[in-house]
């Protein structure tokens, strides 16, 4: 019986040996892997010392609070407010009037003249009723052999204009477009984030029931680990869908031209 304790304890110490050996070269391939630690300078990628930028990083914002709900209609008038529908309309106005303007070459133009003064020999005499004279008349204008040049500009004013009409049409069809993009895509957002707000909840409690189950000796360690870095990870991607709700009700008042606060 000594012996074979003997030997039990031999088995058992190359074990361990074996073990820690195993561990040693573990890590030396992990410190491989990750770089050669030994050979840290201290010397950050941009040149700068390591407490430089502590300031900088340390300096926190808080996460974005829940949106303002949207109503279920918004009314297609506030698409009115973006510049780019407003370019255009203002572009219609002026093509049109240009029609006009083109238009009125056919008619002759009317003008009433006029002038009054004094004349005479001697500066003395301006002033007396009979030196005074005065002229009165009206001119006609009439491009009437330039009718063909005018008629071919009324005929490119109006294609002008019909040009404006159509890149009118297509700027209120993008923007309608933008506008439904985005509300699809904060939706979607909104979805996902209520998604992950129930999926924080259901890890807390994991948390919760692991440590609960560890303390009184029930599990292991490594639940309670496992339960933590699920939470941490659901937290992270609430924070980022949070931040991602933002940016698209950013979006939407982008594509609005505004907010819907005053309608």
């Amino acid at each position: 019986m000594p012996l074979a304790d003997a030997r039990a304890d031999v088995q058992s110490h190359d074990r361990r040996t074996a073990r820690q050996e195993r561990l040693d070269a573990g890590q030396a391939d992990a410190g491989c892997g990750t770089g050669h630690q030994g050979d840290f300078t201290g010397e950050d990628p941009l040149g700068l010392e390591p407490a430089a930028l502590i300031e900088e990083l340390s300096q926190t914002v808080s996460i974005p609070g829940d949106p303002p709900a949207i109503p279920m209609l918004l009314p297609s008038d506030l698409l009115l407010r973006r510049p780019d529908i407003r370019q255009a309309e203002a572009q219609i106005h002026g093509a049109t009037a240009r029609i006009g303007v083109a238009t009125a070459d056919l008619f002759p133009k009317f003008n009433l003249t006029g002038s009054y003064g004094f004349q005479g020999d001697e500066s003395g005499e301006w002033i007396k009723r009979a030196n005074r004279t005065w002229s009165f008349g009206p001119s006609v204008n009439w491009n009437i052999f330039d009718a063909g040049r005018i008629r071919f500009n009324i005929a490119l004013q109006k294609a002008i204009q019909e040009e404006t009409l159509h890149a009118y049409e297509k700027t209120v069809l993008t923007a309608l477009q933008e506008v439904e993009n985005a509300l699809i895509a904060y939706a979607k957002e909104q979805e996902r984030r209520t998604a992950l707000i129930d999926a924080v909840s259901a890890n807390r409690k994991a948390v919760e029931l692991s440590t609960k189950l560890y303390t009184e000796g029930l599990t292991d360690f490594l639940n309670v680990l496992s339960a933590q870095r699920a939470l941490f990870a659901a937290e992270d991607t609430l924070a980022l869908s949070t931040r991602n709700l933002s940016a698209d009700l950013v979006a939407l008042y982008k594509a609005l031209g505004g907010g819907w606060e005053n309608q």
